[in-house]
């Protein structure tokens, strides 16, 4: 897995439907979502499986309770754009906690 370092970014661009979708199927909160951005250590890779249309992202952090987040985004101009969020398998977290 190559790290890349996390583009400059403004904002986040929230989907309703995302939103939602990270709650019923993860309960994930978009405020905990934000939270990892801004806490570190964040790694940051690149999704080519996923990039066909546009450039995918994925990070590994964790938010301000120190819950341990995987999330899949793409850039929107300057805003992220998150697609889902769940908790880090077991084999993400030691990725990132090595």
């Amino acid at each position: 897995m190559d790290f890349i370092s996390l583009p400059e970014f403004e904002g986040f661009d929230w989907d309703k439907g995302n939103i939602e979708k990270n709650w019923i199927a993860h309960e994930v909160t978009q405020q905990e979502i934000e939270q990892v951005f801004f806490n570190s250590p964040l790694i940051a890779t690149e999704d080519p499986a996923h990039s066909h249309k546009e450039l995918r992202l994925l990070v590994l952090g964790q938010t301000d309770k120190k819950r341990c987040l995987f999330i899949a985004f793409t850039l929107r101009v300057k805003s992220i754009r998150v697609i889902s969020a769940r908790d880090m398998s077991r084999k993400e977290r030691k990725i990132y906690l090595s």
